[in-house]
């Protein structure tokens, strides 16, 4: 399943979904958007808002950053039992 990852590089929040990403080693399409919420065109399209991060993983969309975690850790975790 491809992965797209919505974000800023300056959100703190962005970066902790980043990490992770980075801890289980997965590739993601990255996709900088604009710091101007309403010019984050890209995001609303997917999501229905502004705010980042958003994660893409297939036809799931997730714009919470403990609910992309808790995805991630469910679905990419093989060390999780």
């Amino acid at each position: 399943m491809a992965l797209t990852l919505y974000h800023v590089q300056w959100c703190p929040d962005c970066a902790v979904v980043r990490d992770r990403l980075d801890e289980l080693n997965l590739s993601y399409e990255d996709v900088v958007v604009p710091d101007f919420r309403p010019m984050r065109t890209q995001v609303f399209e997917v999501s229905g808002q502004y705010y980042v991060p958003v994660l893409k993983d297939g036809d799931t969309v997730l714009t919470e950053t403990h609910d992309i975690l808790a995805h991630l850790d469910t679905q990419y975790d093989k060390a999780r039992p």
